[in-house]
């Protein structure tokens, strides 16, 4: 039976053997663990899916694989068990091939052209240090060319620092394209008065930040609202499927969480359009806790449904967030601070100050309309403008 490496999440397709727990030749029961995998957002253990005698090991620690990638082999009684030392044989054999197979050799002197002998007098070359791609190794005008570029673009980076992506990065950046390659995006905002929001928060931030042990954002309360909008407005809480909008009855809410300015993650609070404003503080800061401690499991990471960005405590004014795939919605709450704010009444308008932040609406025009995001965006204001929120706390 084979042992092939798991799916690790919605949008994950690849995974590191972390370690090894057993060995090619080792008797294993099912369900006892066999390794530890990693991907770019979570560790876990796999499992063997049957009794029997660890056959072959296929892939060794440290190596990243596709997900469905067979890891190794487990023969189950009535089969023959390959000798772990047939397997060390032939990857020695393997081993054993001459090295320098498949490199092409370096161009002699009296195989040069004409015109690739001026080039190289011109640029003052080595042609041993060109490795060539003609016939036999050859070396080309072509080869000379691209030896020159790849040197002047080295001398011109040379105060330049390259750093590769790791996993988290390069994860990152595959689904960001994939999802502006997938989704016409559309982006709305709106500014909205955090008035009613501040009174309760404000008066009762010390005696959270007692009990709790951390302050209590503004966060919760747009979380509490988006939900509550989204009863209303529930195409923003759908995916695609072909021709199709698939709605969901459940608000599972992804949070967006930055790793240390290593990459992101998006963990999953669901059910979260049952929750109040203080359960959804607690999960959120629960997630975030194990997100930056790096001890999110899979189940953490899976089944988000709409998705809400917070980059506000960084002062932005307003941010246009890619979709997370395969929602069709992202909000982005930004910085809320002090404005002058027009504010209407029977005897004539006045100038107060009062906390105003935008709230930006990223959705797939597939599944949605502008009038419709609108009508959503207008909803979640009124909801956070004129909501009682001390009965939430």
């Amino acid at each position: 039976m084979d042992v092939v490496m798991p799916q690790l999440g919605e949008t994950v397709n690849e995974g590191t053997i972390a370690a090894w727990h057993k060995k090619a030749g080792d008797t294993v029961e099912k369900g006892e663990m066999l390794l530890d995998v990693e991907t770019d957002k979570v560790a876990t253990e796999v499992l063997a899916p049957a009794s029997g005698v660890i056959s072959s090991i296929n892939i060794e620690e440290g190596n990243t694989v596709d997900v469905g990638t067979v890891l190794a082999v487990i023969a189950v009684e009535g089969e023959v068990v390959v000798a772990a030392d047939a397997t060390a044989a032939a990857a020695t054999e393997v081993a054993a091939s001459p090295a320098s197979a498949g490199l092409p050799a370096k161009s002699a002197g009296n195989r040069l052209s004409p015109a690739v002998r001026r080039l190289l007098s011109k640029h003052d070359l080595d042609v041993s240090a060109i490795t060539g791609s003609g016939r036999d190794g050859r070396v080309t005008r072509q080869d000379i060319e691209n030896h020159i570029e790849t040197a002047s673009g080295t001398a011109s980076e040379a105060d330049a620092t390259r750093v590769p992506f790791d996993r988290v990065r390069k994860a990152t950046a595959e689904h960001m394209v994939r999802s502006k390659a997938t989704s016409p995006h559309v982006l709305q905002t709106i500014d909205v008065d955090f008035s009613a929001v501040d009174k309760v928060r404000l008066s009762q931030k010390d005696a959270w930040r007692a009990e709790q042990g951390y302050s209590l954002s503004y966060l919760p309360f747009v979380a509490r609202a988006l939900c509550l909008a989204i009863a209303e407005w529930p195409r923003v809480n759908a995916r695609v499927d072909g021709d199709a909008l698939v709605v969901h009855s459940d608000v599972n809410l992804a949070i967006a969480i930055d790793l240390n300015f290593e990459g992101l993650v998006a963990p999953v609070v669901r059910n979260a359009a049952g929750l109040k404003v203080s359960e959804l503080a607690k999960q959120f800061n629960g997630l975030a806790v194990k997100a930056k401690a790096g001890t999110l499991n899979v189940d953490d990471l899976q089944g988000g449904t709409y998705t809400l960005s917070n980059p506000g405590p960084f002062g932005t004014l307003f941010t246009a967030p890619i979709i997370n795939q395969p929602q069709v919605g992202i909000l982005s709450m930004d910085a809320v601070k002090k404005r002058p704010v027009v504010v209407e009444a029977e005897s004539g308008d006045s100038i107060e100050i009062r906390p105003v932040g935008i709230l930006a609406h990223s959705f797939d025009h597939r599944a949605i309309d502008g009038a419709y995001s609108a009508a959503f965006l207008n909803k979640l204001k009124s909801i956070i403008e004129e909501s009682d929120w001390e009965q939430e706390l």
